[in-house]
């Protein structure tokens, strides 16, 4: 049950506590930035020690493609390929990469879009979605919405085979797109369709929209407002570049019109000191009990948000990065079973 039972798990975890006395017990703060563009050069070599402490796979190519938009813009579209692909054919995933709308780039997913290549097989798309404040909503979402259509109309091209699966995936902000787009995909009937949703720490109900029968239950914005990495006020600083519009499903799949029915098995990872804990625990628990969805869930207790980007040498983040792989590769088992 989400509310009152969950408020332990923004208790901290050992290990991290640990990390923060050897800091002088303040962690970063990406509200802390005075703007977006300082906020950018951070993250860039945050990114880049993560793949020095934690190493780069081996045995994958990398291609990149300019993608059309609808609105006559490209964007580009890395595509990491095995080079020794499986013997069945390669499954596909498409990636979205987080920060707030506003951060981020080809780099962020990078070391994930390898490990599916390198463990599980997959021919890996890590897209670059336009970024606010340049373009606001719903420009990096929709960006998002026609990569993933342009990925099914050319699997083949790619070398890929979705009927061996075919999932959409992001990290936060890119978890908001992804699950924007695992609707999407339902209604619109994608063909071929999508296997599995993976959706790490995402953003699914802003606090503005949360409906009167969930406020009991929505304590973590309050509880980790000040958190580590992911504050209130970090939140306040990518929404107001970003500019969503509040009634708009393209921002709040968690009230989607069509409801979450027949959305395919999905994938979630939460970290318990994170504003966002409790709209994606209340996500997975709907998906689960009253829309008959298979999902799997990973809880991370007394972390914050996206811990294992800043701290990459805490063993909870090599553990964590181990368990996006078997996570991504229980959607997997989950097409086999069908």
């Amino acid at each position: 049950m989400v509310g009152q039972d969950t408020l332990h798990l923004a208790d901290v975890n050992p290990e991290y506590e640990q990390l923060l006395q050897a800091m002088g017990g303040k962690a970063p703060d990406l509200g802390a930035f005075p703007d977006v563009y300082t906020l950018r050069t951070f993250i860039v070599e945050a990114k880049k020690n993560m793949t020095a402490t934690i190493g780069k796979p081996e045995g994958v190519e990398e291609e990149d493609i300019q993608v059309p938009m609808r609105d006559g813009a490209e964007i580009t579209v890395r595509v990491y390929s095995p080079e020794k692909p499986p013997s069945g054919g390669s499954p596909l995933i498409v990636m979205f990469h987080g920060g707030g709308f506003v951060l981020g780039g080809l780099e962020n997913e990078e070391l994930n879009c390898r490990l599916f290549c390198e463990r599980l097989g997959f021919v890996a798309l890590n897209v670059d979605y336009r970024l606010a404040p340049e373009h606001v909503f719903p420009t990096p979402v929709n960006d998002c919405w026609h990569a993933l259509k342009w990925a099914a109309a050319h699997a083949s091209e790619l070398n890929a085979d979705p009927s061996k699966g075919f999932v959409v995936g992001g990290i936060s902000a890119g978890g908001n797109m992804a699950a924007v787009c695992g609707h999407l995909a339902r209604d619109e009937k994608l063909s071929p369709p999508l296997t599995g949703l993976f959706l790490s720490i995402p953003a699914l109900l802003p606090k503005e929209a949360v409906p009167e029968k969930y406020k009991s239950k929505y304590l973590s914005l309050e509880q980790n407002k000040n958190a580590a990495i992911l504050s209130e006020k970090a939140i306040d600083l990518f929404m107001s570049n970003y500019k969503p519009d509040p009634a708009s499903p393209l921002w709040v799949p968690f009230l989607w019109p069509t409801g979450h029915a027949h959305l395919p098995p999905t994938f979630f990872q939460i970290c318990g000191q994170d504003p966002l804990r409790d709209e994606g625990l209340l996500f997975e628990e709907i998906l689960r009990e009253e829309c008959g969805v298979k999902t799997k869930l990973d809880v991370y207790p007394g972390l914050p948000h996206s811990f294992w980007t800043l701290f990459p040498g805490m063993e909870v983040s090599r553990r964590c990065v181990e368990d996006t792989v078997r996570g991504v590769g229980w959607l997997l088992e989950q097409v086999k079973g069908r």
